[in-house]
């Protein structure tokens, strides 16, 4: 925040807690403090040490927002789309217009999503030479080899330029699934790629004739998916995990 004092509302606003209408009811309502005191008026100052609270909890201004997402399947990764439901709008009570996620998840891709308004660690976590690490959950068709391992580990082929960087399996692990058509295998494993092309694990799995039936993204970087957000749900990132992921790309 400023140095200069601002009206509550437009603090209130700024920091997440709704929109300048929605804050004032916040007011009205009785519940923010302002300095231990009841606040009464949209338009009191709010300056650099004063301490603000709304229903007993401290809210304070940071210099950029940090949210993890748990992104659930049939929402696209934009800010805005005239045809689907975008994970801006999961979060649309924090009125952070100016949140983004960093990069993209595929529509029916879940898991983890990081949005944020720091358009200078965005940018690093998504250069190409930064090679960062991003780690999945596969779901593949089918019984995966050693030699379908080697390839997704090696490097291989998918139809750009270049081939893909070497990735890392863990957790393989094989499931007779019963259908309509009968029983099948499945073949569920961990994916640490550095890469970010377009539909690349989908890519990768159908060069070896093993489509992906699920994906769910666990980690990037040093940012760990919280196991307790359900699909949907989100939250700030606590200092320690900005702090974790600032150090990764120091």
């Amino acid at each position: 925040m400023e140095n200069k004092a601002v009206r509550l509302d437009k603090y209130l606003a700024h920091a997440g807690m709704g929109t300048r209408s929605e804050v004032k009811k916040l007011i009205r309502s009785g519940r923010v403090l302002l300095n231990g005191v009841l606040a009464k008026k949209a338009e009191e100052k709010v300056s650099d040490s004063s301490v603000v609270i709304v229903d007993g909890a401290e809210i304070s201004l940071e210099e950029y927002q940090y949210y993890m997402l748990n992104k659930p399947a049939g929402v696209v990764s934009a800010t805005q789309d005239p045809m689907d439901r975008t994970v801006v709008d999961l979060i649309t009570c924090l009125h952070h217009k100016e949140l983004f996620p960093v990069g993209r998840l595929d529509k029916d891709t879940e898991g983890l999503l990081l949005l944020t308004d720091n358009g200078a660690l965005a940018h690093q976590l998504l250069s190409p030479a930064r090679h960062v690490s991003k780690t999945y959950l596969v779901y593949a068709e089918g019984e995966l080899t050693k030699e379908d391992a080697l390839l997704l580990e090696n490097g291989m082929d998918i139809g750009d330029k270049m081939p893909t960087r070497p990735a890392k399996t863990a957790n393989i692990s094989y499931h007779e699934m019963s259908g309509k058509e009968g029983k099948s295998m499945q073949t569920r494993l961990e994916l640490t790629i550095t890469e970010g092309r377009y539909h690349q694990i989908k890519r990768m799995f159908a060069k070896i004739g093993k489509p992906v039936q699920y994906l769910k993204r666990l980690s990037m970087g040093s940012l760990e998916l919280d196991a307790s957000l359900s699909p949907g749900e989100f939250r700030r990132l606590t200092e320690e995990e900005i702090n974790s992921i600032l150090n990764y790309l120091a």
